[in-house]
């Protein structure tokens, strides 16, 4: 158990709570355990020992309950964490990065495999950020920057796809980062053209049935 600090400013005050650091960053992502609360007070200053007042609490969160106040503290403000988290956080982030590369890429010049190993290298020689994103939204450049170290591409397939229009706005923000073409028929289905790359077409596609009770069409087209 590690004791951290979560903020937040509020119509000009600041309002911090002692929280378990793992607890309360779960609690951030999914909402599925408010059991984070170390001592029920909301502070103003917690390094000072000065407690909020109950009337700049009712200002401004409406409410005097700890509990429901240090929920909105922690969903809408910062949790410091520590270097140690911070550097998980890193390693995971990279290995994500890599992951996906090796199952996805080849050498441009060999058609071979490129191993893990020769990934992570080029990604720290490139001196990489891999931001807190999902991988395949930052790939492009990534692969701009490892480019120059590693001859390096991505394995991929291009597909036509042609979606009803009743699924065209669950399916939009599916294929839109993979799209190089689209075309809106008159009928008001989407017709488009989506280049993938290999290792996630099944998880595409799962996405793709599952928005559209598998309504839609796809063809793959040689390249």
């Amino acid at each position: 158990m590690t004791q951290t600090l979560a903020r937040i400013k509020q119509k000009g005050k600041n309002f911090e709570v002692i929280v378990d650091m793992d607890r309360a960053l779960k609690f951030k992502k999914d909402s599925s355990n408010s059991d984070f609360l170390e001592i029920e007070t909301i502070f103003s200053d917690s390094k000072k020992g000065f407690k909020a007042s109950e009337s700049e609490l009712m200002k401004c969160f409406g409410t005097e309950d700890a509990n429901a106040i240090a929920q909105k503290i922690v969903k809408s403000g910062e949790i410091l964490v520590t270097q140690e988290h911070r550097e998980e956080e890193k390693d995971k982030k990279y290995r994500r990065v890599v992951d996906f590369l090796a199952r996805n890429s080849i050498d441009s010049r060999t058609g071979n495999p490129i191993t893990p190993e020769r990934i992570k290298s080029a990604l720290e020689e490139a001196n990489v950020k891999v931001k807190n994103i999902p991988v395949e939204s930052q790939i492009a450049e990534i692969l701009k920057e490892i480019s120059r170290i590693l001859p390096i591409k991505i394995e991929a397939k291009k597909i036509k796809l042609i979606i009803p229009a009743v699924h065209t706005g669950k399916t939009y923000g599916i294929i839109n980062q993979y799209k190089e073409k689209e075309k809106w028929l008159d009928n008001g289905d989407l017709e488009a053209v989506v280049r993938i790359p290999s290792g996630i077409i099944m998880d595409f596609y799962d996405k793709l049935n599952s928005a559209t009770q598998g309504s839609i069409l796809t063809e793959e087209i040689s390249e």
